[in-house]
């Protein structure tokens, strides 16, 4: 037997082998995410068909709860990717070791300073601001300037005017008490709080019902000021049911007065299928993904190359200076933020 037989051999017997054995299984990575998460299939069956891997979504409730979750089962994970943790929850995800480290290629198109954790294991996908949204019809109508920031609210012609959430069920409650008291500091944040209650500030569980229950501009409420985002005005326009010139309504995005809400995403330990997870991730920071996320999400992407749509351009205002606290920050405050919040202005 020769030795170019024998190597021929051997190269037909790992052939058969491997013909064997048959094709690998494809994979199905699980993205676990919050409620809000709205991204069309056929954006996720892109990815799909560029890579073969297949992605199942599941929505966890809001960010706190998804954290907690996530945290609760870190040994025996639910999914391989998490996406929406955002910067009042995040120490929360890192004191829990949620995330494996992955320094993305796409980083490089990503602002510096929407990165919050150096070590790279969550990584910033989108961000908006929450602020003090107003009627402008009303406001014309009843010969009032709308309120200029914070401490406009506390002006006695403002009585009755605001609708807030509650910071201990509210995801953007909980980012405008942030705003206040990165205004007003520790305690002066209650004395704040305080003087809002006096004049008679209306508290909601959660955005949907400040927005479309009490909001004037939204509802059949009576209330014109009410919390939410800079990028409320235009979806308004985006969702009208005909054409609009301008946005009814409009974002307070004075100094300091808006907070501004970073997302992440990252790949979970625990993970069976880590490169398939980076693929993940890699696609969830690029364009395609990040330019479908202002009229699906009505956030900003992370990502400085994403064109935003017109209407966002046209309509929405983006604060120079919002309020931001490292996740340090509003890890060593926020439960005892939350808790005087309530002594004061529930009780």
């Amino acid at each position: 037997m020769t030795m170019r037989w024998r190597m021929n051999f051997l190269v037909w017997m790992i052939l058969g082998l491997a013909a064997c054995s048959g094709p690998a299984e494809p994979v199905t990575l699980r993205l676990m995410t919050h409620d809000s998460f709205d991204i069309g299939t056929d954006t996720l069956a892109a990815f799909t068909a560029e890579t073969g891997i297949a992605v199942e979504v599941f929505k966890a409730g809001d960010a706190g709860t998804l954290v907690n979750q996530a945290a609760l089962a870190k040994d025996d994970p639910l999914a391989d990717v998490l996406f929406g943790v955002d910067n009042t929850f995040l120490s929360r995800a890192i004191e829990n070791d949620l995330f494996l480290a992955y320094d993305s290629a796409r980083l490089s198109d990503i602002p510096d300073s929407l990165e919050q954790d150096p070590e790279r294991r969550a990584l910033p996908v989108d961000y908006g601001d929450v602020c003090l949204n107003y009627d402008k019809a009303w406001f014309a109508e009843n010969g009032l300037e709308p309120p200029a920031g914070l401490e406009s609210l506390l002006d006695p012609a403002y009585a009755g005017l605001t609708a807030v959430q509650n910071p201990a069920t509210s995801s953007p409650g909980l980012a405008f008490l942030l705003a206040t008291v990165e205004a007003y500091g520790d305690p002066g944040y209650l004395d704040y709080w305080q003087q809002l209650v006096d004049n008679d500030v209306l508290v909601t569980d959660g955005w949907e019902e400040a927005y479309y229950g009490a909001f004037t501009a939204a509802s059949d409420g009576d209330r014109p000021i009410v919390v939410s985002y800079a990028s409320s005005p235009p979806a308004e326009v985006f969702f009208a049911e005909t054409e609009l010139a301008e946005a009814p309504t409009a974002a307070v995005v004075s100094d300091g007065s808006c907070f501004r809400q970073i997302e992440f995403v990252g790949v979970l330990r625990g993970t069976d299928y880590e490169q398939e997870a980076r693929r993940l991730v890699d696609f969830l920071l690029d364009v395609p993904f990040q330019e479908e996320v202002p009229l699906t999400m009505f956030v900003y992407p992370a990502n400085e190359t994403a064109v935003l749509p017109e209407v966002f351009t046209q309509f929405s205002a983006v604060p120079q200076n919002p309020a931001t606290m490292t996740p340090d920050e509003i890890a060593a405050g926020r439960e005892a933020w939350t808790r005087a919040w309530t002594d004061t202005v529930l009780r």
